[in-house]
């Protein structure tokens, strides 16, 4: 959602189930490395919740059993149902060595038999990688790394023979951060004990997609991208991007280009109809040609039917493509929507789903209605085509960021759950477990630290991305932003800003004074009276290196994101200069206002009927501002 977010999430719930390596130093100063579970040997970790799902970049179902899904989680392994998505069990947690699943392939001749491609395929700055494909004979009970693809880090597909469970595709995206040779498609004969790499670009372009004929299964196509990130910026698109298609099973390959974007084009999503195998269609980032492509003739030419924003906003983090088995003319476009087009791609109409920015769907090949889809939330079912979908709130897959607890008895546990709220969750209930009712948020939002106030833990003050603070009371219910400075990231290159805020930056309470707070920039900031205002007591800590501070995103699109940004854009200016800088009301309005305000929606009929006329008045010139400045295809989380 956003600009480089530097260090990655903390993933897992917040029980912290994950296995951690720490190092502690015996008197002799020599390191000596041990699990968590070693080094507090007699205690055991317990679930704590919450219950509510965290991203899921890959999704299954199994043809013929209508109750059976999977889903891969970014952080929690395989997950499996066998009542439609009411209930859900980790499949892996003993047997995987990394957390972050980006594909999943269910031999369709023998659905015992699953692989799981490491390493999620959405990029993020948080991203984590994986370690190859694990393999499991028994329906994902047991698992087993087959080897020879550590190094791939992030794999984005996996596809298998409909009727021979030891041939195996994967789509290998490569590291995030270097080159690394390990880019390309794979394939084994053999159930994964060897692999042969069958397509490769470069050391610079992995495999973000790849679609088998479901109907001539020699039939592959594989979307190629030239893709990395730094810590500082992200660059989605290269000339060596572009759709590939082999009609002999990965033997041999040809590039596709008869009415394809040409040039620098990023990411590719490919997908083909079983209804009318000749139709292919693809969704290509591309600067001027971008949008949703349909070929009717096995991908020989090819024509840009579709070429709304919505389906390619943030192109790097979304470009998902399903056909529907059934229907020729129907095609689904995942992004921060769920999109279904039910005229060849003309048009696309939203599906409502129980949470946004959408990574993944498996359609039944026998029974279109029953679908499984992924999400930041987690993944839901449905058995009607997109009506009514399972809940999410059965999921203990959250990631956070960060965790703290408070001083209270018994004490409380706080953390900022990606694409979603902050939380504060009892460590114990007098209930028979933890539940809904245990939990709330505490202001803020998904990446910002949690400082509950000591000795008054009602008090909490909870970041969010580009300096944003919340103070919140959960006695009153009321929420008051104390920001150091009211700037707006979003959209904004840091070299322009007052203070450049990290994605998910420190907010700490003195252990020696309660009322002093710390917030750290390029500077170090304090406040002594709750945030109502704040001080510089460092210099620039940083390098300042100019180089590193400019727009990130490209060479396509950027990625300076937030959510919807004109809205924020007004909402977040609105909410600054309708009060003054710690925090207070604004003036009275006087008489004359209700007439400048009548005066002045001629020229803002959007504009928020409660905003002082004389602060409105400057808005209206500084939008146009704001506009020139972030219009180059920001785009929302």
């Amino acid at each position: 959602m956003k600009t480089s977010r530097g260090f990655c999430a903390i993933t897992a719930s917040l029980f912290l189930s994950a296995v951690v390596l720490v190092a502690e130093k015996k008197h002799d100063d020599k390191p000596r490395e041990g699990t968590v579970a070693k080094l507090y040997e007699g205690l055991e970790f317990r679930n704590i919740g919450p219950h509510r799902g965290g991203r899921v970049d890959a999704v299954a179902g199994v043809r013929g059993q209508p109750l059976v899904f999977y889903f891969g989680g970014t952080g929690g392994g395989v997950w499996k149902t066998v009542d439609g998505g009411s209930n859900w069990q980790p499949m892996s947690d003993k047997d995987f060595k990394t957390g972050s699943v980006g594909a999943i392939g269910i031999a369709e001749s023998d659905p015992n038999v699953i692989y799981a491609g490491m390493g999620e395929a959405a990029i993020r700055g948080n991203v984590s990688h994986g370690d190859g494909v694990y393999k499991s004979t028994n329906a994902g009970k047991t698992w087993k790394n087959v080897g020879g693809l550590d190094k791939t880090y992030q794999i984005s597909r996996i596809r298998v023979h409909p009727k021979n469970p030891d041939l195996v595709y994967a789509a290998a995206q490569g590291h995030v951060w270097s080159s690394n040779p390990e880019r390309g498609i794979y394939r084994s004969k053999d159930g994964g004990k060897s692999w042969e790499k069958v397509l490769s670009v470069s050391e610079k372009t992995g495999a973000c997609d790849l679609a088998m004929d479901p109907t001539n299964p020699r039939i592959l196509y594989a979307g190629m991208w030239q893709a990395y990130r730094k810590p500082w910026a992200l660059a989605s698109g290269g000339t060596e991007s572009g759709l590939y298609r082999s009609t002999d099973g990965g033997d041999t390959w040809k590039k596709l280009t008869e009415g394809l974007p040409e040039g620098i084009v990023g990411i590719i999503g490919v997908t083909i109809s079983a209804a009318r195998p000749e139709r292919v269609w693809a969704i290509i980032e591309s600067k001027d040609k971008g949008g949703v492509y349909r070929s009717d003739d096995g991908g020989e030419k090819w024509t840009r039917v579709n070429t709304e924003n919505k389906l390619r906003q943030r192109a790097w983090y979304y470009s998902r493509i399903y056909a529907d088995p059934k229907n020729p003319e129907s095609v689904y476009v995942l992004n921060t929507g769920f999109y279904r087009s039910n005229d060849g791609g003309k048009t696309f109409n939203p599906v409502r789903v129980p949470h946004g920015d959408n990574h993944d769907l498996w359609l039944d090949p026998d029974d279109p209605q029953r679908m499984i889809e992924s999400n930041d939330g987690g993944a839901n079912v449905s058995f009607n085509g997109g009506r009514t979908w399972s809940s999410i709130l059965n999921q203990p897959t959250a990631q956070f960021y960060r965790v703290v607890t408070d001083d209270r008895f018994p004490y409380w546990v706080y953390g900022a759950q990606q694409d979603n709220t902050t939380v504060a969750i009892a460590s114990r209930s007098r209930e028979q477990g933890i539940g809904l009712t245990d939990w709330y948020s505490v202001g803020g939002c998904e990446s910002g630290w949690i400082a509950p106030k000591p000795k008054n833990p009602d008090v909490v003050f909870a970041g969010c991305y580009g300096g944003s603070i919340t103070r919140y009371d959960h006695k009153t219910g009321e929420t008051r932003q104390v920001m150091a400075w009211p700037q707006m990231a979003i959209g904004q290159a840091p070299k322009d800003l007052k203070y450049r805020i990290q994605w998910n930056a420190p907010i700490v309470i003195s252990p020696h004074d309660p009322n002093t707070l710390y917030h750290a920039a390029q500077v170090l900031l304090r406040s002594r009276d709750e945030g109502q205002s704040w001080q510089e007591i460092s210099p620039d800590l940083t390098r300042n290196d100019k180089s590193k501070q400019d727009y990130s995103g490209g060479p396509i699109t950027r990625d300076n994101t937030g959510r919807g940004l004109r809205r924020d854009l007004r909402g977040r200016r609105v909410a600054a200069r309708g009060r003054d800088d710690l925090g207070r009301n604004r003036r009275r309005p006087r008489a004359r206002d209700a007439r400048r305000r009548q005066e002045l929606a001629k020229r803002d009929p959007q504009g928020d009927p409660g905003v002082d006329p004389d602060q409105l008045d400057r808005r209206l010139s500084a939008r146009q501002g704001d506009r020139l400045r972030c219009r180059h295809d920001v785009q929302v989380r």
